[in-house]
């Protein structure tokens, strides 16, 4: 295609400059994306039925010849437009208001397609057949019907465009110009998978023939999309195969002497993730690897084993947590875990004060920090780090991929390790990850019971925190999670005021209650969280500044106001603070759900402690764009595939794009695939 051609969407048959602004709006803005944006959805229009046998109630398509036409004028600008036609097994009436023009579409003898529901009091009051505003196409020889008496394509719109005029300026387009697109698969592939070249799958996601090519086209399409991200991962993690990195010694004594200061024993999860990790930091090549693991899995453990590595090798370890109150927790249990180790370790997070920052930055430079715990403001212009060793970083799910090379940019070759409690399929993992090496800690540590989740209604609020009064009675402490730091009057939620004053005044009134939230200094939130790890405060009331935090093993109850305001995804981090210890512990979740969606969330986390079962229901529930966010590059961005239904050509795409990426010499070889990965900028 030419590049004219490719730019210019307004010139293509149908468009012209107003529309064109229309088409931008949808992310049309070439005659590529025009062919890339595919239906949402189809509708089957090529089932006829004879005049006599159709019924209200359902979709019809006929195909019949108008026997006669009246325009009835209702005022200057009111009127009705009625067409008789026959299919000779009987006739029907269709029905236009204020489509006066229609009296010179339709013509005695010509022959129409037509698709629409029979009105229902015509039918039963005066036993009249009468359609009102079908969908209508004249059939004529040697011309293909495009909007009935076929499957028909269903678009996404956008105001000022509707499903005919898309419909027809991709029909034109696909037949102008789509001969012209090259397809930039390699022959070996279409051929060892029998998939139907580019131009045939294009014109049948569109508009399909049949329910056999539609499935090739798509599973060409798919293929197509995730053999591309495929390539771009593996390109990534090849590259950093080769390059040299930092080759860690063994440091076995000081990690003993860790596990020791523990008390408890490593899962063998643990250990067999442990043993990955050592053996990436002591080879040549810069580690690049992915930590999965549940709520509560012991992730951190093997992150600080990790970071001492490092340290002891005299390397600076870096950790970088997405929020600042998390940050800040980590500091605070990796100082405490430490404590036994002549580390200085330092907290980097946005809230610092520059006079402090400035004499923080200075101990970074001049290697008088071993362990830099903080937020995104490790990877600022004028931060110089003396020597990094490794980063791990925390919660990748809500990092973008540029953003973790950006931090390792700061080093020379570091070592990476990226976590994350967001237990995800490994099909997923596979996409998203395709750059770095899984590891899951699927194990939990021994005596840990599941939490007992159960979902109420508000009229149990009184039953609810009664049962808390107990357990508090009982020596334990409680969470209280709200969606809302202060009442809002577009929303119908409750906020940690009102909570907090309802529980003060009323149920928990005898017990000390605090509020945390985001909008509270680093002090203010240090001394809570202090307070509440002491057992000085009894119930802590917050937003989901918890949901990723400190160790409360005497907090075993969490109440969730508004549970229906929350993810799934967020709802299981929520849960994970409390079943710290061997105790029983309950996540209680008060919630009033008006959509089957938040029914569904609720009824899952009822069913499961299992945290990948969540993710793959929370995927189901949400899909991978909302899940992920719009910073995954590649995730959002697939048109056609889909991560969970299509593993088999994930796998496929998987194997294929690493045998390519294994030959130095194959972008030479397939100038194509080349050309079109530089074309969508996904080699990252």
């Amino acid at each position: 295609m030419s590049k004219t051609k490719q730019g210019d969407i307004r010139y293509l048959t149908g468009v012209g400059p107003k529309f064109e602004k229309r088409l931008n709006k949808l992310g049309i803005n070439s005659l590529k994306d025009l062919f890339y944006y595919f239906p949402r959805t189809y509708e089957d229009r090529g089932d006829f039925k004879e005049i006599r046998f159709i019924r209200p109630a359902q979709e019809v398509s006929i195909q019949a010849e108008v026997l006669d036409k009246e325009l009835i004028r209702r005022g200057k600008y009111k009127s009705i437009f009625k067409v008789t036609l026959s299919d000779g097994t009987d006739t029907v009436v269709c029905t236009w208001f204020n489509q006066a023009y229609l009296k010179d579409v339709f013509e005695k003898g010509d022959k129409y397609n037509l698709y629409g529901e029979l009105n229902k009091e015509s039918f039963f009051k005066y036993n009249k057949k009468e359609i009102v505003n079908p969908v209508y196409e004249k059939v004529e020889e040697d011309s293909p019907t495009i909007h009935t008496g076929r499957v028909v394509p269903i678009y996404s719109l956008t105001e000022g465009i509707t499903q005919k005029r898309l419909r027809y300026i991709i029909y034109q387009a696909i037949k102008e110009h789509l001969k012209k697109m090259d397809d930039f698969l390699p022959a070996y592939i279409i051929n060892k998978y029998d998939y139907i070249e580019i131009r045939k799958a294009i014109l049948n996601m569109h508009f399909p023939q049949d329910r056999k090519i539609f499935i090739q086209a798509r599973n060409r399409l798919a293929f197509q999309e995730l053999f591309l991200f495929q390539i771009a991962m593996q390109k990534k993690k090849k590259s950093y195969q080769r390059q040299k990195g930092i080759q860690h010694s063994a440091v076995s004594d000081t990690i003993n002497h860790l596990l020791q200061d523990l008390h408890f024993d490593l899962t063998e999860a643990q250990k067999n993730v442990w043993g990955q990790i050592k053996a990436d930091m002591e080879n040549i090549h810069p580690m690049q690897r992915l930590l999965q693991g549940d709520v509560g899995s012991g992730k951190t453990v093997i992150a600080v084993m990790s970071l001492i590595k490092t340290i002891e090798n005299g390397y600076q370890g870096i950790m970088m947590a997405p929020t600042e109150i998390l940050a800040e927790q980590h500091y605070i249990k990796i100082k405490k875990l430490l404590k036994n180790f002549n580390y200085n370790i330092e907290l980097l997070i946005g809230g610092i004060k520059d006079s402090k920052k400035e004499k923080i930055m200075e101990r970074i430079k001049n290697n008088e920090a071993d362990l830099i715990i903080g937020t995104h403001a490790l990877f600022q212009k004028d931060i110089d780090y003396s020597e990094i060793g490794l980063i791990v970083i925390d919660e990748q799910h809500r990092f973008g991929v540029e953003q973790r090379y950006e931090l390792k940019q700061k080093g020379e070759n570091p070592d990476l390790l990226v976590m994350t409690a967001t237990p995800i399929p490994r099909s997923l993992a596979l996409t998203l990850y395709g750059d770095l090496d899984l590891s899951i800690i699927d194990e939990m540590p021994p005596g840990r019971k599941p939490v007992i989740t159960t979902w109420r209604t508000e009229k149990s609020r009184s039953k609810i925190y009664n049962f808390v009064k107990d357990k508090i009675e009982e020596g334990e402490q409680t969470y209280v999670v709200c969606p809302l730091i202060e009442p809002s009057d577009d929303l119908e939620a409750y906020s940690v005021t009102e909570i907090k004053e309802m529980l003060s005044n009323n149920y928990l009134s005898e017990f000390n209650i605090e509020a945390l939230h985001g909008q509270l200094n680093n002090n203010e939130k240090n001394r809570i969280m202090s307070d509440f790890v002491d057992q000085k405060i009894d119930v802590l009331i917050s937003t989901t500044v918890i949901e990723v935090g400190v160790d409360v093993k005497t907090a075993n109850v969490m109440v969730i106001e508004n549970a229906e305001r929350f993810g799934l995804a967020q709802l299981h981090q929520l849960r994970g603070r409390v079943g710290r210890s061997e105790s029983q512990a309950y996540c209680i979740m008060i919630a009033n759900p008006k959509t089957e969606e938040a029914k569904k969330r609720l009824e899952v986390m009822t069913e499961t402690n299992d945290g990948f079962r969540i993710s793959e229901a929370d995927l189901e529930i949400r899909g991978p764009g909302e899940f992920f966010g719009t910073k995954q590059h590649g995730v959002t961005d697939l048109k056609v595939a889909d991560i969970l239904k299509d593993r088999k050509i994930l796998a496929k795409a998987n194997k294929e794009a690493n045998n390519l990426t294994n030959d130095k010499d194959w972008p030479k070889k397939h100038s194509d695939l080349s050309n079109k990965l530089k074309e969508l900028e996904i080699i990252i």
